[in-house]
């Protein structure tokens, strides 16, 4: 469960990384200053937007949701300390 999670949580990290460099900034360039900017993308200029904005929000929040997944499910395990750490056994009785 745990491998799954982790595996399903990289996957979704590197295709947000992937669809917020796919968006331009809002800045513009010299191409919308001649009334160029979005005449050759796929999905217009409004559209394009909308739909990688639309993709960011839902790879963010199911970032956000395997981030919260992972810490969970990790948390109900012990960790490496405090498996190091011997139990507390009763005292050795000296042999008289």
């Amino acid at each position: 469960m745990f491998t799954l999670l982790i595996t399903f949580h990289v996957i979704v990290g590197i295709f947000l990384i992937a669809v917020v460099l796919l968006q331009t900034g809002k800045a513009g360039n010299i191409a919308d200053v001649f009334g160029g900017g979005g005449s050759m993308a796929a999905f217009g200029a409004r559209g394009a937007a909308t739909l990688l904005s639309r993709v960011t929000s839902v790879a963010a929040i199911l970032f956000m949701i395997t981030s919260l997944g992972l810490s969970v499910v990790k948390s109900s395990e012990r960790s490496l300390m405090e498996r190091a750490v011997p139990t507390k056994q009763a005292p050795v009785q000296p042999k008289k």
